[in-house]
């Protein structure tokens, strides 16, 4: 009996109700379709481990899709959700769920109750804050959250210390809270385009941090702490308002990328021609007054520098 069943790109607009005859089903991909509303049928498939409603004309669910229990996978990304039903708490069993790409300007509280979520994407909606439940998800290793409305990011973020991944770009924040310190899990960090002025003092305790992405902001200064995120490989600082950099940024031994372009640098610090595993240096659009000798040291070496 058919455990899978792909009808993407169909153009449908409706499904049968004999859709919940297929008892067996564990997989249905209904993508890219023209789908405006689900049979109340659907409930009936309740071996369902997957599914996928990306880009249809979605609205609303119905009541049936919430016994979906086994549901481990749910995709209603680009779709015209504005709310969701608090009944989406009931599926349990989910390990990822995307509701990017739609209107939503507040989630269900009952999203706390999804604790064996790992892959959480919330992009391209309208939230300007996040549900206090959401810190029960302690088994999150990826959270997007980009392209909102967030002018603060909650305390509670530092619960969640599976994150791997935590991506906050096109934003609103103007500070991060101190208790992001607290992933020490985390390995890359997207935070472009958003209106920070400054990093929390304790940036440096994430220790396993790879990739630490602050394009656009308005960033005056960084952290001395910096220095303590020896494991970075990608720092990238463009389009800020930097006037210098702390000396110690010379201790990051394992960065390969350096993106500088477009801050207020009059002076570099001397010990960044020690970086060992640097690959690239931008410095593109700075105040600087001439450029140090010890650049062509660093090209000589394989580095790519633009000036």
């Amino acid at each position: 009996m058919t455990t899978r069943l792909d009808l993407t790109g169909q153009k449908l607009s409706s499904l049968p109700a004999t859709l919940g005859e297929q008892r067996m089903l564990e997989e249905l991909y209904l993508d890219r379709n023209v789908l405006a509303t689900l049979p109340a049928s659907i409930g009936r498939l309740t071996h369902l481990q997957t599914l996928s409603l990306y880009n249809n004309q979605l609205a609303t669910l119905p009541e049936a899709l919430w016994q979906l229990t086994n549901l481990k996978i749910l995709n209603l990304a680009e779709n015209q959700f504005v709310t969701l039903a608090e009944k989406i708490g009931n599926l349990t069993n989910l390990r990822m769920l995307d509701l990017g790409h739609n209107q939503l300007t507040a989630l269900p509280v009952s999203l706390g109750n999804l604790r064996a979520l790992t892959f959480l994407y919330l992009s391209n909606n309208r939230l300007t804050s996040l549900p206090d439940a959401m810190a029960q998800l302690h088994n999150l290793i990826y959270l997007n959250v980009t392209d909102n409305q967030l002018t603060a990011l909650p305390a509670w973020i530092g619960q969640l210390t599976s994150l791997i991944e935590l991506r906050l770009y096109n934003n609103r924040l103007t500070v991060l809270p101190d208790a992001v310190g607290q992933l020490s899990k985390l390995k890359e960090l997207y935070l472009m385009d958003n209106a920070l002025a400054a990093l929390p003092a304790n940036i440096g305790q994430l220790a396993n941090l790879r990739k630490l992405i602050l394009q656009g902001n308005h960033l005056t200064a960084l952290s001395a702490r910096i220095g303590e995120l020896t494991q970075l490989t990608d720092l990238d600082l463009r389009n800020n308002q930097l006037t210098a950099l702390p000396e110690n940024l010379a201790d990051l031994k394992n960065l390969r990328f350096l993106d500088l372009r477009a801050n207020q640098l009059t002076v570099l610090p001397t010990n960044l021609a020690s970086l060992p595993q640097l690959e690239k240096l931008d410095l593109r659009w700075n105040r600087l007054a001439s450029y140090p000798v010890w650049l062509s040291d660093l090209e000589a070496r394989g580095c790519t520098v633009f000036i």
